[in-house]
């Protein structure tokens, strides 16, 4: 089983500059097994399949506690892309795709955020990483408390789902 590693924020993605002074900016990689796909956006489906239980429970949560302050729920979302044609991963729609690097994210009235999906080599040899970024700009109150409270759950959602990825042979 791969390790995911925390690591510096990729110099080589394009989100890392983006927000002067962001509430949160986190990276985590893994080593690519050499069958992986060398597609970004098969790679990024792949991330993003069949996340955790006590993810889609969390989501349920989070969607129940925000619909009152006006913030769209992931369903809404969904159904937004989903009605304009967006290209989209789940919920989140894709804003860029580049050679190796596949960027989502969303500007709300409380907050913008991204986040890249970046393969780039190790060291000299044929070894490739899977590097998951993302950044946070908040607006307000609203948007710092929530980053506030979400920042650990990121963590670990990003964490599980490079894991979970890596457990299916990035299948």
């Amino acid at each position: 089983m791969q390790k995911v590693r925390t690591v510096v924020l990729p110099e080589e993605s394009r989100i890392v500059c983006l927000y002067k002074l962001p509430e949160l900016a986190d990276a985590f990689a893994i080593t690519l097994p050499p069958e992986a796909p060398d597609d970004i956006t098969r790679l990024a489906r792949i991330l993003f399949a069949n996340p955790p239980y006590w993810f889609r429970c969390l989501l349920t949560c989070r969607d129940a506690l925000v619909r009152p302050f006006g913030i769209r729920t992931s369903a809404q979302l969904r159904e937004k892309l989903m009605a304009e044609g967006a290209l989209r991963i789940d919920f989140f729609p894709v804003l860029s795709v580049k050679n190796s690097e596949l960027i989502i994210g969303h500007d709300d009235c409380h907050l913008d955020f991204r986040t890249s999906v970046l393969v780039r080599q190790l060291g000299h040899g044929k070894e490739r990483e899977v590097v998951l970024t993302s950044v946070v700009r908040c607006h307000n109150r609203t948007g710092r408390l929530y980053t506030w409270l979400i920042a650990p759950f990121h963590r670990a959602v990003v964490s599980s789902m490079l894991h979970k990825a890596s457990d299916r042979q990035w299948r």
